[in-house]
Formats: C-alpha cells, structure tokens, sequence
C-alpha cells in the first residue's frame, strides 16, 4: 500500500510542477535573494528525481542504478521540454537555459547523493 502510495504522490508532484511551471505566476514573493528562482528550480528537481528514483526502485522493483538513470535523465528531459513548452505555449513565460541548468544540477546532486548512500550501505555490509 505503501509502495502504491508512493507513486501516486510522485505522479501527483510531477503534475503540480508542470502545472506550476506553465501557469503565469502573479504576487510571487521575492526572497531577497539573486537567483532565488534558480534555488527553486534547484530544489524542486532534487525532491523530483528522488521521488521517481524511489518510486522506480521500490514501486517498479527496478535495480538501484536502472531506477537512478531513469529518475535523473527523466527529470533532466522533463525539465528541458517544459522550459520548450513555456516558450511554444505562453507568451507570459520563456525559455531560459539556467533555469534548465539549475534543473540539471538539481538532478545530478540527487544522483551524486544516492551513490554516496549506496556506497555507505555497501561498506556498512
């Protein structure tokens, strides 16, 4: 139950990034902070490829490794093609290549943080 639960939650988060990402945003609070969108979109594709990466292992059985490149390159192409979508589709948002860069990274830290894990758990064996 646990497992189903998993992935509707990872499915339902997805849906609300794509949604987030193709609405026009009005009275956005500003952090303060340069780049603090980039911080979002950072954050936002760390807690998205962890979420599909445990969705693919322990929803989909599939092994540590298959279940990471799937959630990483998954996240790093879903945010390439909705960067696409705001350009085609809106005329209130754009394509920008460092929000996609900040997606990306937000993938890969999550890949270089479960190969951390995994290699703890080996060695704890």
């Amino acid at each position: 139950m646990l497992n189903k639960g998993l992935f509707v939650f990872t499915l339902s988060y997805t849906i609300a990034l794509l949604s987030v990402s193709l609405m026009r945003l009005t009275n956005v609070p500003d952090l303060g902070v340069d780049f603090g969108d980039k911080i979002f979109h950072f954050c936002a594709y760390v807690v998205l490829s962890m979420l599909w990466f445990y969705t693919c292992f322990r929803y989909f059985n599939l092994d540590r490794n298959k279940a990471l490149t799937i959630a990483v390159l998954g996240a790093i192409i879903f945010g390439i093609i909705i960067e696409v979508l705001q350009k085609v589709l809106t005329d209130y948002r754009a394509f920008e290549i460092y929000d996609a860069l900040a997606n990306t990274l937000g993938a890969l830290l999550t890949a270089f943080i479960m190969k951390v894990k995994a290699k703890k758990q080996v060695k704890k064996i």
